[in-house]
């Protein structure tokens, strides 16, 4: 019998070696669950914090959806308004000219004649009823005379030093202005006080040094 072959080993240890494998394994086990757990928890955590910024950014597109379509509402909203008020903007201001046709006419009607007062007569009821139809679609005078001179009403056709008078007041109107629900159809065309010129500060000749 060969003495140097190894003796087989008993059943006893056999089942020694595989309680230390086992033990081994399970030593090992919880170790790769818990890393594994760990690694969930993490994507979890990423995947939510990825869905919060796609949420947040669905929101601000969202929130700037609304406002340009309330700006646009509102925009719309104001045209149509515009729209309705200024229709008339270019048939009133044909009418303007027939206005000032019948108050020159008139202006210019002298003489104590029948015929005369008939006329006169005439144009001041036509022009009563163009003021009447103009009220009832807003549309007012502009006739400064005495008031501060406004730029964004008046024309300034001549300046004038006027004694007396403040400077920037308009002091007479040539041709009345208009406004349509408060929008300029016509400017008044007027005269406007201005300083009086200070005389240049006299100097002495050389006669009246002496």
């Amino acid at each position: 019998m060969n003495t140097d072959q190894a003796a087989p080993e008993s059943q006893v240890e056999i089942e020694a070696k595989n309680e230390d494998l086992a033990t081994e394994a399970a030593h090992e086990e919880p170790h790769t669950e818990l890393t594994e757990h760990e690694a969930t928890i993490e994507e979890l955590k990423q995947a939510l914090a990825e869905a919060e910024q796609k949420a947040q950014d669905n929101w601000d597109k969202a929130a700037r959806a609304q406002a340009e379509m309330e700006n646009l509402k509102r925009r719309t909203q104001k045209d149509l308004e515009d729209a309705h008020k200024f229709a008339l903007t270019a048939f009133a201001k044909e009418l303007l000219t027939v206005l000032d046709s019948l108050e020159l006419g008139l202006q210019a009607a002298s003489g104590d004649s029948a015929e005369v007062q008939k006329f006169r007569e005439g144009s001041e009821l036509t022009i009563k009823q163009f003021e009447s139809a103009f009220a009832k679609f807003n549309i007012t005078a502009v006739d400064p005379a005495g008031q501060p001179f406004n730029p964004e009403h008046h024309q300034a056709m001549v300046m004038q030093a006027i004694e007396g008078v403040e400077p920037n007041t308009v002091v007479n109107v040539f041709q009345k202005g208009y406004l349509l629900n408060g929008r300029l159809l016509r400017p008044a065309m007027v005269v406007v006080a201005k300083a009086a010129e200070q005389p240049a500060p006299h100097t002495p000749s050389i006669d009246e040094q002496a």
